[in-house]
């Protein structure tokens, strides 16, 4: 038990040095932190210099409101939200400039990923970072990060019909891309 305490209280240290803008522990904080936000930003990205533009990005609001932080909330999984949100402005700024009208389409169930072995997974990773950006963020939004169609379209301001079509074009076309793949 004093160990966990002596966790929290080396933290809630770290966190009030980073508020004091200290480089040492804005460092450390980063250091500690980055693989995790990293790969959150990859998959919310067609490549590795987006992910690391949108990383330093995440970064710079994670130590700009570092302040806002409240205690005993966890500090991973509140700096994972603004990653998290941080890729979802991106991809409305993307989605702005690469609008397209969408067809209807119908819901098809959701895929059991856990099953898969991690050869398997880290294939589906480099396949759903080669979809088109629309059909990534909502399967992202979705299958990974448990969003509902409902709270999708609110998130990406987009019809609720919308993201279940582009959920099903996202499916149909990882399936081609890991199809091609496992042909070659």
């Amino acid at each position: 038990m004093g160990i966990t305490i002596g966790v929290v209280s080396s933290e809630l240290e770290l966190i009030q040095a980073c508020i004091r803008k200290e480089s040492w522990a804005m460092q450390k904080l980063y250091e500690e932190n980055y693989g995790i936000m990293y790969a959150i930003c990859l998959r919310y990205t067609s490549s590795k210099d987006e992910a690391i533009d949108l990383l330093h990005d995440s970064f710079l609001k994670i130590f700009n409101k570092i302040h806002t932080y409240e205690a005993g909330t966890l500090l991973n999984a509140w700096m994972k939200r603004i990653t998290v949100n941080s890729c979802i402005d991106h991809f409305r700024k993307e989605s702005k400039r690469y609008h397209s009208d969408l067809e209807e389409a119908r819901t098809m169930a959701q895929s059991d990923m856990s099953a898969l072995d991690q050869m398997r997974l880290d294939e589906i990773m480099k396949a759903i970072q080669q979809l088109p950006n629309a059909y990534r963020a909502v399967f992202n939004l979705h299958i990974i990060d448990g969003y509902s169609h409902k709270e999708i379209s609110e998130i990406l301001h987009i019809n609720e019909s919308t993201s279940r079509s582009n959920l099903v074009k996202a499916r149909q076309k990882l399936k081609e891309i890991l199809r091609i793949e496992n042909e070659g």
